[in-house]
């Protein structure tokens, strides 16, 4: 079986992290097509990862259905994948969850603790964590890695474990084992997505223009501070125009609520002058959005979301949605909460303001799900039922029947994971 080296930047034959190359079959026609992993726990096995761990970014990464727990050792991923694109995949899944942020060395094991993925790194003891805003590390959460007792090989350390497979290959090859050269795990890849301390687009604007504040000499929290008290609320929406007071719906269970005018109608008030100002709301940039929230002290708050669902998209949200992608998984994160009232911000931009994209409602909840902004789950328990909470139920039902081809989909991709397993 080929071999390649665990960090794909590293070029040196010598590499001594090495994993099998993914193999993998298509299998079925039609809509009963899917890929099947045949090497899959050979190629966790050397990340020290589960396979579940591996299958689930997958579907997470290409948006399909996936079995996390298979009964026959078939590791099946729905639809059509190439062998080569499911190994570039597999680069992503290693640099976030199999590297030491800090060595850049494959040598870690992962350890839950108080609610924080901890990568443990046996080649420079540092501790750090991945990404938690990306849904598998919810996922891993969730399914925490199986103590128990280990053979002799297993409690050796990944170094130590690859030292002895060496050696036992160049016995058989009839090779010295001590021929191959030292890595400690290289420099860094400056351009590469590999490179240590990299984050996404968005977040990187944000940290660069929270340097430039503070080259200026504001403070962080002076910059980002606002009196939100009862009397100083009050005082701001005196001054406002009641033509841009908003009508906007949240959840009932958080504050800001009391009949007044909130915060959150200053973040509708504000994307509203802006969206006037630049001609239309596409032109309004995610990272100035993301500051005005947090400006408001805000940006984590699921009301927030069914805000943004009302104002941040117009007739062409399809299209939209994957270019806002990166602001909304930052501020929806895994909370279901989050995800509920930005599903419930949608229906009442669908329903109440647009109700000619009523039938655009299936393509609008697939680009959603495969740009991890809701779950499976809460989308079917979202399309199961009407609710009043955001819209009258009439719009609700409406709203809610037209995204049945959805769910649908969700529910036969279900079932055919649940047969495979059989």
């Amino acid at each position: 079986m080929a071999t390649v080296n665990i960090r794909t930047d590293v070029t040196d034959p010598f590499y001594r992290y090495k994993m099998e190359r993914l193999q993998s079959k298509i299998e079925g026609k039609g809509n009963g097509i899917k890929t099947v992993v045949a090497n899959l726990p050979s190629v966790a096995a050397s990340l020290a990862r589960p396979p579940a761990y591996v299958i689930k970014w997958f579907g997470f990464e290409l948006g399909a259905q996936t079995n996390t727990n298979p009964k026959d050792d078939r590791w099946i991923i729905n639809g059509a994948h190439e062998s080569s694109k499911l190994q570039d995949s597999l680069d992503g899944f290693i640099s976030k969850y199999v590297l030491c942020k800090a060595c850049k060395n494959p040598e870690t094991e992962i350890h839950i603790k108080d609610g924080r993925i901890l990568l443990d790194c046996k080649a420079c003891g540092q501790r750090t964590e991945p990404d938690l805003r990306h849904k598998l590390s919810g996922f891993i959460l969730k399914n925490e890695p199986k103590g128990g007792k280990k053979g002799k090989k297993e409690k050796m350390s990944r170094r130590d474990r690859a030292r002895m497979e060496a050696e036992e290959k160049a016995s058989t090859n009839g090779a010295s084992p001590h021929d191959s050269h030292s890595d400690q795990g290289g420099d860094a890849d400056e351009d590469g997505e590999l490179a240590a301390g990299s984050d996404d687009e968005f977040t990187r604007q944000i940290n660069e223009d929270a340097k430039v504040i503070d080259a200026n000499g504001a403070p962080k929290e002076e910059q980002w501070a606002i009196d939100t008290s009862a009397e100083a609320v009050a005082a701001r929406t005196k001054d406002l125009p009641d033509d841009l007071k908003r009508s906007l719906a949240f959840d009932d269970d958080e504050e800001g609520e009391g009949g007044g005018h909130s915060v959150y109608d200053d973040l509708g008030d504000w994307l509203e002058e802006q969206t006037k100002a630049k001609g239309k709301i596409s032109a309004v940039d995610d990272v100035d959005i993301y500051k005005k929230a947090k400006e408001l002290g805000i940006e984590s708050k699921s009301k927030t979301l069914a805000v943004l669902a009302q104002t941040i998209f117009d007739e062409n949200i399809v299209k939209q949605i994957s270019q806002r992608a990166s602001m909304l998984q930052k501020m929806i994160g895994e909370s279901e909460k989050h995800q509920k009232a930005f599903l419930g911000g949608t229906e009442r931009f669908v329903g109440n303001d647009h109700p000619d994209l009523i039938p655009q409602v299936p393509k609008i909840l697939m680009a959603y799900y495969q740009a991890d902004l809701i779950s499976e789950e809460v989308a079917k328990a979202w399309g199961s039922k009407a609710s009043k909470k955001y819209v009258e139920i009439s719009i609700s039902r409406k709203v809610r029947q037209a995204a049945e081809p959805f769910v649908k989909w969700l529910d036969e991709a279900e079932s055919e994971d649940e047969s495979d397993e059989e």
